[in-house]
């Protein structure tokens, strides 16, 4: 009962994390900081980056489950 729980979990968890880091590291190519000081236009946009990577790694991740679990 507990396994498929934990599992899906741990797949939100790794989809969120590596597209919040992924849109961290293109806010850093971009010369975007999100720790500067304030809330300059630079620091929204990089907060704007690593929300919507980790959004969008949630959603493939939930995908890939799906995707997964069709094969069944």
């Amino acid at each position: 009962m507990f396994k498929p729980l934990i599992s899906e979990g741990f797949a939100d968890a790794i989809g969120f994390l590596g597209g919040s880091v992924t849109g961290f590291w293109i806010g850093r190519w971009l010369d975007l900081d999100i720790f500067a000081p304030g809330y300059g236009p630079g620091t929204i946009v990089a907060i704007l980056l690593v929300s919507l990577g980790g959004g969008i790694g949630l959603q493939l991740a939930k995908a890939w489950r799906a995707k997964r679990a069709s094969k069944r």
